[in-house]
């Protein structure tokens, strides 16, 4: 590095340095290949939105997609405006009847989130399908409208080449343990909490 202050030397060494580390780690990873269980979880804001960003790169891959939402109801979202515009890869099912505060009957909960449990086999029983969204399943598995042995099973043994996103607050224990990949949404702040409301374009 001719010229080269010494600051610019030590970054360049420091940088080799990382790079060999980088690639040795990345050398020793000998499974090309995946499908994958994903877990957004926690309490702050994003693991939807997270997961659509997936469904944008599956998308962008050419993947056919399937999303099941499982909580939310029939009220219009700008994602779903926006990712309906590749209706030819994705197959989009929303099956909640909204959040269970505003509904107040557990039986009918069941029912929504049984109906979505069944178009869920469905889909994972369709080969071209690449990448599955299951939109608010944990909150259906916190309140216990669905046997949590049977969905641990079936998301467990689903087929290779099968990835899943699983999204919703307080997920199970059991479902972590089986999980690949785990991201818990960690709030730090929110303007819910200043008084400003949900927000097209932000929000939904």
């Amino acid at each position: 590095m001719t010229g080269a202050s010494e600051d610019d030397r030590r970054h360049a060494t420091k940088m080799a340095k990382r790079k060999a580390v980088q690639d040795a780690e990345v050398a020793s990873k000998t499974i090309e290949s995946k499908g994958l269980l994903m877990v957004h979880t926690g309490p702050g804001k994003g693991k939807s939105t997270a997961a659509f960003g997936l469904v944008l790169r599956a998308v962008g891959n050419g993947w056919r997609v399937g999303v099941v939402q499982f909580v939310k109801g029939a009220w219009e979202t700008g994602e779903r405006r926006a990712l309906n515009r590749f209706a030819d890869l994705i197959e989009w099912h929303t099956m909640g009847e909204g959040f269970t505060w505003e509904t107040r009957d557990r039986q009918r909960d069941i029912a929504a989130a049984t109906k979505a449990w069944t178009m869920v086999r469905k889909l994972m029983d369709d080969p071209e399908i690449r990448l599955l969204v299951l939109d608010e399943l944990n909150i259906a598995l916190r309140y216990d409208y669905l046997p949590l042995a049977e969905v641990l099973a079936v998301l467990a043994n689903r087929r290779d080449d099968l990835n899943i996103v699983v999204t919703g607050r307080n997920a199970k224990p059991e479902l972590i343990a089986i999980a690949d990949l785990v991201t818990e949404m960690t709030l730090v702040k929110h303007h819910f909490a200043a008084g400003v409301k949900a927000q097209r374009g932000i929000e939904f």
